[in-house]
């Protein structure tokens, strides 16, 4: 989750989960420019872990805002309305859509909720941000929405099927966002690589990435959010392993490392695939740093299963591991499956979690007396490095703001690496 930012002049913005609803957080706040009465909790719906904590963001914003219009927007308020709009903190309720448009904030509507057909949806962001309130790093929505059924996902439901920004206005939004300052920019979307056959021309992501690059040759760097491998084709992977301003962080929608369990998921690549794929990005790249989503107890998952799970750390060399406990969301098939002893599934996610941890500190160590390029963030002393390594500076710089700084790794605290700067 991430932290709310209260401004004398705006709204209060409270972003759950993913990416893109960083980015969409960031078109309400310049929606809602001199709203300081309201509070947006941007609500996650992907495990029930996540609806959890937007109810406990909830409550806890009408304890320190009783004076304030709570709206709950986001996935978990898209596909269960009427939870929210039943919570007594909750003055409004509003669908994905419906939270760009202004007049859904008025406070004299009469219906608490206002949660439009996502799936009647054709077009996406017309909502392009040109400045972030807490971040260094800007979001770009270039994509919303998924064509795939996974069979334990609800989040097609929150945001309808997939569409496309098209390329003049995602590089307007780059344009505009490095005319600003920003050093990177992140593309971002529900299902990204996807990108494209919507669009007149049937573009690729790949094309599009050149297109901005080609537009805008001011942009230092470019960050890509989570990638499904089965359609990373060879135009973007070479981009990935070849062009310098992408930063060398590749993060994959993997999700099991089990071939049975990925058709039970009805994903689409095989565990072999995967372990391909790695293969040949860090054959060509060496230190790119491998990121991964993966679900530890999923319906039927016996211990053989869970071992292919836990050996795809080793086998895609993940160091960014992001291991959640399989959550039986409802109105999902695999939430009709036989499931796992809730203990179990905690037990395989503990396991997991430790194993990823122990790769992650590994090489954090193995990039100690290293040179990095750190992008500093607001609070001028800590920020991300290409690779996405978290790094600490002795002391805050305003100056040092939204640069790019190069440092030299020096010693490590906790999951994140302490720095000097460069001479």
């Amino acid at each position: 989750m991430a932290e709310p930012v209260v401004s004398a002049t705006g709204p209060e913005i409270i972003s759950m989960g993913c990416r893109l609803n960083i980015a969409e957080g960031e078109a309400m706040r310049g929606l809602l420019a001199g709203r300081a009465d309201v509070v947006v909790i941007n609500s996650c719906a992907v495990t029930n872990e996540a609806v959890r904590q937007t109810r406990q963001a909830i409550r806890k914003a009408r304890k320190s805002r009783p004076e304030a219009q709570i709206v709950v927007t986001g996935c978990a308020a898209q596909t269960d309305p009427a939870m929210f709009a039943g919570m007594p903190e909750v003055d409004r309720v509003l669908g994905n859509i419906d939270k760009f448009d202004a007049a859904s904030f008025d406070p004299r509507a009469n219906a608490k909720a206002r949660v439009s057909d996502i799936m009647a949806v054709r077009q996406t962001a017309p909502h392009m941000v040109t400045s972030f309130a807490e971040h260094a790093r800007a979001f770009v929505e270039v994509q919303n929405g998924c064509d795939h059924r996974c069979t334990f996902c609800i989040i097609p439901y929150g945001r309808g099927n997939s569409r496309s920004v098209p390329a003049g206005a995602v590089v307007d939004a780059v344009r505009a966002l490095v005319d600003r300052g920003y050093a990177e920019v992140v593309l971002t979307g529900v299902d990204v690589t996807s990108y494209g056959p919507d669009l007149p021309g049937s573009p690729t992501l790949g094309m599009l990435i050149e297109r901005i690059f080609k537009l805008v040759p001011a942009l230092q760097r470019l960050r890509l959010s989570s990638l499904d491998g089965v359609e990373v084709d060879d135009r973007l992977f070479d981009l990935i392993t070849e062009e310098p301003r992408i930063m060398p962080h590749v993060h994959l929608s993997l999700q099991s490392g089990d071939d049975m369990i990925l058709k039970r998921m009805k994903r689409r690549h095989s565990r072999a695939q995967a372990i391909a794929l790695v293969e040949r990005m860090k054959a060509k790249r060496p230190e790119i740093a491998i990121g991964a989503d993966l679900i530890a107890g999923f319906p039927t998952e016996d211990d053989a299963m869970h071992a292919q799970n836990l050996a795809i750390l080793d086998a895609c060399d993940v160091v960014h591991g992001h291991i959640f406990p399989f959550s039986p969301r409802a109105g999902t098939p695999a939430a009709r499956m036989p499931q796992l002893d809730s203990a179990l599934v905690k037990a395989r996610a503990a396991e997991m979690r430790a194993a990823a941890k122990n790769r992650a500190d590994r090489w954090r160590q193995s990039l100690l007396g290293t040179r990095q390029n750190l992008l500093v963030e607001r609070d001028g002393r800590t920020g991300h490095g290409e690779n996405f390594v978290r790094i600490a500076l002795p002391a805050a710089n305003p100056s040092h703001i939204g640069k790019i700084v190069p440092v030299t790794i020096t010693g490590q605290d906790g999951d994140t690496l302490t720095a000097e700067t460069r001479i």
